[in-house]
């Protein structure tokens, strides 16, 4: 007649997972494997074989109910972010900071960025005619350009004209900054756009450049669009009708400065 064991007709709860105790099938314990704590059932004999190690069972046990990672966060504002092996804490970064990739590619971390300051954005409407003169300030953008930090800041300096061309081929201009009571800074040739298309027809002058100089320091500058060799020129900035009908209101030149500070 077959013997049953009464002992094994239900599972048997045996508490938290000891390493020295033996355990024979049907055996219930409570493991932590990592931060993730679960339920495993016994399925072969075992002394000292842990549960599980990494998330992976081992072969003499089976998950019966498996848990979920707790929070490894402690902190309000604090990110959970994938390590090497497993999730973890990245504490918040200190105010003014920005999240980035580190210097690895392989992670986050908090520090440094590039941050916009102030856009400064200056309007150019009045129908001007040209001189083809050596050196000479065509027109003048703005007396008013007052930078935050020219010392420690950046300056991304773009800006379009249109104009009645006069068909020259190649052109020398940019743009001269003066401060009040100080010294120029010109900028002859940078980041020029020009299109050279027939005379008296629409074309336009630009500039397209980053600047990380300091100008002349702090204070407030005058900034003209300058030629700066003969025959640099065009018949006028800002047409309008009265360079053709078909311009029905008056065209508009536009600069901007975005002012930004380095990462």
């Amino acid at each position: 007649m077959a013997t049953v064991n009464l002992g094994k007709i239900k599972l048997k709860w045996r508490g938290t997972y000891a390493g020295g105790t033996a355990y024979t099938p049907d055996d219930v314990v409570y493991y932590v494997d990592g931060s993730v704590g679960s339920s495993y059932i016994c399925v072969a004999a075992t002394t000292g074989n842990a549960p599980s190690s990494g998330g992976t069972a081992h072969a003499s046990w089976n998950y019966l109910a498996k848990g979920q990672a707790s929070s490894p966060t402690t902190t309000q504002g604090d990110l959970i972010v994938r390590g090497a092996s497993a999730d973890e804490r990245l504490a918040i970064g200190s105010a003014g900071q920005a999240l980035k990739v580190n210097s690895s590619g392989n992670g986050l971390e908090y520090g440094s960025a590039a941050i916009v300051k102030k856009i400064h954005s200056f309007e150019y409407a009045t129908r001007t005619a040209a001189s083809q003169n050596n050196n000479h300030n065509q027109f003048t953008w703005t007396s008013s350009f007052t930078p935050l930090d020219p010392v420690n800041n950046s300056f991304w300096i773009m800006g379009s004209m249109p104009v009645n061309s006069a068909n020259q081929d190649f052109v020398g201009i940019g743009l001269r900054f003066e401060r009040s009571g100080g010294s120029l800074n010109d900028f002859n040739g940078y980041g020029v756009m020009y299109a050279d298309v027939s005379q008296a027809h629409m074309s336009f002058m630009g500039y397209n450049f980053v600047y990380s100089g300091n100008f002349d320091g702090a204070g407030t500058y005058t900034i003209y669009h300058r030629s700066y060799s003969t025959s640099s020129h065009v018949d006028y900035y800002a047409p309008n009708s009265s360079d053709d009908s078909r311009l029905s209101a008056q065209t508009r030149g536009f600069l901007q400065i975005i002012e930004f500070k380095n990462a």
